[in-house]
């Protein structure tokens, strides 16, 4: 794929900034059944309801303290090394795009001339297997970007700073697809109008609450949803 093409004055929204699990990938489902096994393991019994409902949006590590209550034993690298290696393989096998996914990435790549990044919570080993997992990758090469490799993950906006900030776009000028309340929180927190994707529309209320400006059930709806923000803001 070519680079971004020079930032236009108009119209007022220039570039897309994407989460990924859940948005661009249908991962999460993956991730929960490895985690959910691996935590059972280790002695902290939860259903899948349940451990999706505590790390939905976030980093295993984020909630190391209570891992740590829950099971009586250290959060090691060891630890997280066999879990990354089992919810790898799974998602190297089983991993599929989030329906819509593919052609909304192709069009917001030509609405916003190239203007558009990948910006997660999750690590970048698992950013990259599974872009190129779905045939994504080319579109997004060059601007991915980890929350973990930056002083503070979502909630707080430093991933959705610094996308933008590579872009050279104002984060005022971005649109965030986000599907989970911590991603949103922090795409608001940047400064972003945030899209909320509520797959199984069973948060639509939260998601508004944490500051989203609309909530979509299906991916092939953001293009519907970024031309009534173009037009709110002529």
């Amino acid at each position: 794929m070519t680079g971004p093409a020079p930032l236009s004055p108009t119209p007022f929204f220039a570039a897309m900034l994407f989460d990924c699990d859940g948005v661009l990938v249908d991962s999460e489902g993956i991730t929960n059944q490895v985690l959910r096994q691996k935590l059972e393991e280790s002695g902290w019994r939860l259903s899948y309801e349940e451990c999706f409902a505590i790390f939905h949006g976030k980093a295993v590590r984020d909630e190391t303290a209570r891992i740590e209550a829950e099971t009586g034993q250290p959060l090691t690298d060891d630890w997280m090394a066999d879990f990354y290696a089992r919810r790898n393989l799974r998602l190297q096998a089983e991993l599929l795009a989030e329906p819509g996914a593919i052609a909304t990435v192709q069009g917001m790549h030509a609405l916003f001339g190239g203007r558009i990044a990948c910006a997660s919570g999750a690590d970048r080993f698992k950013l990259g297997l599974q872009l190129q997992k779905v045939g994504l990758w080319d579109y997004f090469e060059g601007r991915v970007f980890s929350g973990q490799e930056l002083a503070r993950n979502k909630p707080a906006p430093d991933v959705y700073l610094a996308a933008a900030a590579a872009l050279q776009v104002p984060t005022q000028r971005c649109v965030v697809v986000e599907d989970s309340i911590p991603g949103i929180t922090a795409g608001v927190a940047a400064g972003a109008a945030v899209i909320a994707y509520d797959k199984h529309g069973q948060a639509t209320d939260a998601m508004r609450a944490a500051g989203a400006v609309c909530v979509i059930r299906h991916m092939q709806d953001v293009p519907q949803a970024v031309a009534m923000l173009m037009r709110a803001c002529r």
